[in-house]
């Protein structure tokens, strides 16, 4: 078996860090999505559109909630925590 150098590491395509539906963890960590790969790669994508990041995340935020609230009616997450789970970490820091 061949080990894996950095060379190799450097030319194999990585996997996007995208939400698996309708659980919202990422699909390559398994962490809540937007994981922190996600939030890295999403602030370079929309890096000189602040405004078009935040229009995309408001938009996964209400398709999450819905989608979190009809996987379990009952006990869903609290609407605050989403918001600081797909909007917060997006804020301008001397926002926060």
């Amino acid at each position: 078996m061949s080990r894996t150098t950095l060379d190799d590491r450097a030319t194999t395509p990585r996997r996007p860090h995208l939400p698996l539906r309708p659980l919202w963890l990422c699909r390559v960590c398994a962490a809540p999505w937007p994981c922190p790969v996600a939030r890295l790669t999403l602030r370079q994508e929309y890096a000189h559109d602040r405004i078009g990041l935040n229009i995309y995340l408001c938009t996964v935020l209400h398709e999450a909630a819905a989608d979190l609230y009809r996987l379990n009616p009952h006990d869903g997450q609290d609407p605050a925590a989403l918001f600081t789970r797909f909007l917060g970490w997006a804020r301008p820091r001397h926002l926060r």
